[in-house]
């Protein structure tokens, strides 16, 4: 990470209350996990924003607005007008190839299929960390549940209470 430039943490999702504690809003969840209850939040480059002073670094919260296929439309806005480089992007996103509450992270890397990723790596480049929060795949339920349908079914109890024990158990400046 650049030392001197901001830190931008992006949680992807789609928004609106019809999307709320769907699989596909995992990194909703875990953004607004990490930003204080009294943060205040604003409207800017296509996503809701808010800053915070963490560690002496300056930390930018992103929830994208574009709805998930097209994230990297905000996430590319927000970088060029903060001038912040690649190696300071987090992106927090649903993966269905992990159990529920299993986290993975990595740098760079295909998309797997996700399109908010793809999208994100067509606006500024792959090399940026990802935090993958596990949502399982529907096959995994013995279910024959379209895929689509899937991530943006609602969590059950016991899903939510695994990501968010998950979430709780991010570093996100290690």
């Amino acid at each position: 990470m650049q030392e001197n430039k901001p830190i931008l943490i992006v949680g992807l999702g789609n928004p609106g209350d019809k999307y709320k504690n769907t699989r596909h809003n995992v990194g909703f969840i875990a953004v607004r996990h990490f930003v204080p209850a009294d943060a205040v939040w604003r409207t800017e480059h296509n996503a809701l924003t808010c800053s915070e002073n963490i560690n002496g670094r300056r930390v930018m919260f992103a929830l994208p607005q574009t709805f998930m296929n097209n994230s990297g439309v905000a996430v590319g806005g927000l970088m060029r007008f903060y001038k912040i480089p690649i190696e300071n992007l987090i992106v927090i996103h649903d993966d269905m190839d992990l159990k529920p509450g299993v986290v993975r992270e990595k740098i760079g890397g295909g998309s797997a299929g996700h399109n908010g990723i793809k999208s994100i790596d067509s606006a500024v480049g792959a090399d940026y960390r990802r935090i993958r929060i596990g949502i399982g795949h529907p096959r995994d339920f013995g279910l024959l549940t379209d895929p689509a349908d899937w991530v943006l079914g609602k969590f059950t109890d016991s899903e939510l209470e695994k990501i968010n024990t998950a979430i709780s158990q991010i570093n996100l400046f290690e």
